[in-house]
């Protein structure tokens, strides 16, 4: 059998390229490993520009910007910020997972289960893909969208630089403290032997850093951060995390299973890798999610960045698959995102630093708390954490290059409009022609930022303005002659 493009993966990355490619008018094949959707606990929300992303794909709600968050455990606050661009949505990773699996295969993806990759060659056509059990399949091109152990990665050879770090351990699982009482409202709980503690965010000591997550009546997600710790031994258990938490805190937190079957989250983690691949393609062979970059969970980037490297391949790449994309289109996929995973790795590590032990990081924290207090501070750590402050292709206009802002358009919002995932020529003062390579919209705004905007699929501003020369060269530049 010959696909069209062939993606090694089903986890959130690969289900959204997949949507991506389908929008595009390709239909590709998902190859997972796994027989059904992974059930392990894992993430628990997304943050950054990519929900507004979702929202305009008709995969959640309108979303608002997020009054609070935090940075390396240092509060960040975002309430009445002008240009917040950092928003939230509540969602587990399996019930993610679940509503991509669902939107792809309405739009006509083929999912295949229980179909492990061994072995791929490449060659100026195609990719031939040797699945275990000898099983072959031939695509036009091939995406690695499976993790940071990619073996796309590293069957094709893509060096993978960067840093571990040996001397943070982390441990996370599902507990109920017994006695504990939750006030979720107060973003507190008072704990037996241990006092007052905070819920929803991290919090550091001099000793290393805890997390309270309630999951529900009783049930608390605790996270535990050391640095240098006792060398870790044998499996897991909430017996290791309660020591772990008292080092931590200096009190001892009684913990108990929590009720049920499950899954429930039981993890350690060893030290921290941040490594970026050296390059996103290799020929036919591409990179996306994790696959191309890992970094610490700190800040919850991991989905932001991954699922908007899908959106900007996915377009790019089925426009290459068709014929229809104006020559180097492709190559603006790693000219573009990797960038993006760069600035992830940075805020990462930074924020790993400023929840460290010790009395500098005390001292560093007080002198970093003081400049968040200053507005232009936050927004740009607000831009930095969300991915706003990283700009794609193209100029002249503020605007260009950057996501497109949170218009409020009539008589069609603007979900409505990019649910198609189809570039768009919003026409806000009226008069553009209808073009065969782009979607030309006649809308209206209160306060409208341009006379024009052009829009790519995966929600940035290729272009914006008074439609002249320059439009017309946009145009030709992303969509083709």
């Amino acid at each position: 059998m010959t696909a069209d493009v062939v993606i090694v993966g089903g986890g959130p990355n690969g289900l959204m390229l997949a949507m991506e490619l389908a929008l595009g008018g390709v239909r590709p094949v998902v190859l997972e490993r796994l027989p059904e959707r992974s059930r392990t606990p894992k993430a628990n929300g997304i943050v950054g520009q990519v929900v507004r992303l979702l929202h305009q794909r008709g995969l959640c709600e309108r979303p608002r910007p997020i009054p609070a968050f935090l940075f390396g455990a240092l509060p960040l606050d975002l309430a009445g910020l002008q240009d917040n661009t950092m928003y939230g949505l509540g969602i587990t990773q399996a019930r993610l997972e679940e509503r991509f699996e669902a939107r792809a295969l309405e739009l006509g993806v083929e999912i295949r289960r229980r179909r492990e990759v061994t072995a791929f060659t490449q060659d100026d056509d195609g990719v031939s893909v040797t699945l275990a059990g000898g099983g072959r399949l031939r695509a036009r091109y091939l995406v690695g969208c499976d993790g940071a152990h990619s073996m796309v990665r590293k069957h094709v050879g893509i060096g993978f630089p960067g840093v571990t770090s040996a001397a943070v351990t982390s441990r996370a699982a599902h507990v109920v403290l017994p006695g504990a009482t939750l006030r979720p409202d107060r973003a507190e709980a008072e704990v037996p032997g241990a006092g007052t503690l905070g819920l929803w965010a991290w919090h550091r000591t001099e000793r290393g850093a805890y997390a309270l997550l309630p999951m529900g009546a009783e049930v608390l997600t605790v996270s535990c951060m050391e640095w240098d710790g006792p060398e870790p031994g044998g499996e897991m258990s909430i017996g290791e995390l309660r020591e772990s938490l008292a080092r931590v805190l200096g009190a001892d937190v009684p913990m108990a299973p929590p009720p049920g079957p499950g899954p429930h989250l039981l993890r350690r983690l060893s030290g921290r890798d941040t490594r970026v691949a050296d390059r996103y393609r290799e020929g036919r062979v591409l990179l996306a999610g994790d696959a191309a970059h890992v970094h610490s969970a700190v800040g919850a980037p991991g989905l932001n960045l991954g699922l908007q490297d899908a959106a900007n391949l996915g377009w790019k790449l089925a426009a290459t698959v068709r014929g229809t994309a104006p020559p180097g289109l492709l190559d603006t996929y790693e000219r573009e995102r990797r960038p993006a995973a760069e600035r992830v790795t940075t805020h990462s590590k930074a924020q790993l630093a400023l929840m460290a032990p010790g009395p500098e990081v005390t001292a560093l924290r007080e002198v970093f708390g003081e400049l968040l207090r200053d507005e232009s501070a936050r927004g740009r750590i607000s831009a930095l954490m969300s991915g706003a402050d990283v700009v794609c292709s193209g100029g002249g206009h503020p605007l260009a290059g950057r996501f497109v802002p949170d218009l409020d358009l009539e008589p069609t919002p603007l979900a409505t409009l990019t649910r198609s995932g189809r570039p768009l020529l919003l026409d806000l003062a009226g008069g553009l022609p209808p073009d065969d390579r782009v979607e030309v919209v006649r809308v209206k705004c209160a306060e409208p930022p341009a006379d024009a905007l052009l829009l790519r699929p995966d929600g940035y501003l290729a272009w914006a303005g008074t439609p002249d020369d320059t439009l017309e060269e946009a145009v030709r530049t992303w969509f083709g002659s």
